[in-house]
């Protein structure tokens, strides 16, 4: 493992887990091997870039950005939504199954 994934901890201990969690990169270490940055960032989860030391950025696969973003207006969660639709006398059970019986 590079030196610039090592955690300090020091400074794990300040920080959220989420933030001390994550890969770390010196900015410099990161340029030179960015497609492997990239690559960690949708494996592994977020990468942490510093400069000088301090948390400058940090590199995240699109569909973790995406979660990220604010949802659209009027967007209803799916829970709430289907509790609208007032379905509750539905019966919505499901029959015990064991499975089907075998000669043998």
């Amino acid at each position: 493992m590079p030196s610039s994934l090592k955690q300090s901890s020091k400074r794990a201990g300040k920080r959220p887990q989420a933030v001390a969690g994550m890969g770390r990169w010196k900015l410099e270490d990161a340029k030179a091997r960015l497609s492997e940055v990239v690559r960690r960032a949708g494996t592994q989860g977020p990468q942490l870039v510093t400069i000088r030391g301090k948390e400058a950025a940090v590199i995240v696969a699109p569909e973790e950005y995406v979660q990220l973003l604010p949802k659209p207006e009027g967007h209803v969660p799916l829970v709430q939504f289907l509790k609208h639709l007032g379905l509750d006398h539905l019966d919505v059970e499901r029959e015990t199954d064991r499975g089907r019986e075998i000669a043998l």
